[in-house]
């Protein structure tokens, strides 16, 4: 296939998975975006701007995430390798458990998508299953490509992801540390096997969650209650677990945002003042966290592309 573009430009929201109880599976989008301008050179040279979170730490040249991403999605179109020049404004904060390698491979699959000369040939369960090799799992990936909630899987026909509703009057907030986390230390933390009463209660809550975020979203504190990971997790997390029980006995629906340790709290209107009052007497007092209200990114990853002249 041959390329019908030579410069792209791509946005992509951040991501917040498990939600409590979804663990592995579903995701919401949020309103903080990393944002990728890629022109194409008449040299094999590769060069890499990046300009906020992960600048002077992320590898440069072919090695960064975003361009491997890319070139393996145009190796798979058959589309030509070439030179490029690329520029990364990153907005996600990397290490928090808010979907910043995902944002990064989705970012380099869409970017190729809008090289090409018919994108249509990409689709979106093209791209989601490329962006599951190199992320190991979907749940991230799905809602920074679709955008909302998402809840995804891996089945015999390989990743696959389906839309949730949210109910108009959900909003999110992020409660984000100073410190990092490593995705595989907060996974090391896990056990092989939970007690199959913790694993039934779970189930249970999950489903509960998927009718909360569509219509009930007075439940959601109830949805949200996880006994699969984040009590394991505790330890390598103490501030995240604090917070996130302090936020609970508040009566507000808090959960660690993906391996953490970021906080993520679902709201409403009517509970907007509570989480005021919570947050000036938690966060707003103790050095190292911030709240950030992103909304809810409902568009997912976006590109616009120059056409070759």
């Amino acid at each position: 296939m041959r390329l019908g573009a030579d410069r792209v430009h791509v946005r992509v929201p951040a991501t917040s998975a498990n939600l409590g109880p979804g663990f592995d599976a579903l995701g919401l989008a949020l309103g903080i975006h990393d944002e990728v301008e890629v022109r194409l050179v008449a040299s094999d040279e590769i060069t890499v701007e990046v300009v906020g979170e992960g600048a002077g730490e992320v590898p440069g040249g072919a090695d960064h995430l975003v361009v491997r991403a890319l070139q393996h999605t145009l190796e798979l179109a058959g589309a030509p390798l070439t030179g490029l020049h690329m520029r990364c404004v990153n907005r996600i904060p990397h290490g928090r458990g808010l979907g910043s390698s995902a944002a990064a491979v989705v970012s380099g699959i869409v970017a190729a998508r809008g090289l090409l000369a018919d994108p249509g040939a990409l689709d979106l369960a093209t791209m989601l299953r490329v962006a599951t090799e190199f992320e190991g799992h979907p749940d991230n990936a799905a809602p920074a490509l679709r955008g909302g909630a998402t809840v995804a899987w891996i089945g015999a026909q390989g990743p696959r992801a389906v839309d949730l509703e949210i109910d108009p009057r959900i909003s999110a907030t992020v409660l984000v540390p100073d410190v990092r986390l490593a995705t595989s230390r907060a996974r090391g933390v896990l056990p092989a096997q939970v007690p199959h009463g913790d694993a039934a209660f779970t189930a249970g809550r999950a489903a509960l969650l998927v009718e909360s975020l569509a219509r009930r979203p007075e439940l959601l504190l109830d949805a949200t209650e996880d006994r699969l990971h984040q009590d394991y997790r505790a330890g390598v997390m103490a501030g995240t677990s604090e917070l996130v029980r302090t936020l609970r006995g508040h009566g507000l629906a808090a959960t660690v945002s993906g391996a953490g340790p970021t906080v993520l709290v679902l709201t409403t209107p009517a509970q907007a003042e509570a989480l005021d009052a919570v947050l000036a007497d938690t966060v707003d007092a103790v050095a190292g966290w911030r709240a950030v209200r992103p909304g809810i990114d409902r568009t997912g990853a976006t590109s616009s592309s120059d056409s070759m002249a």
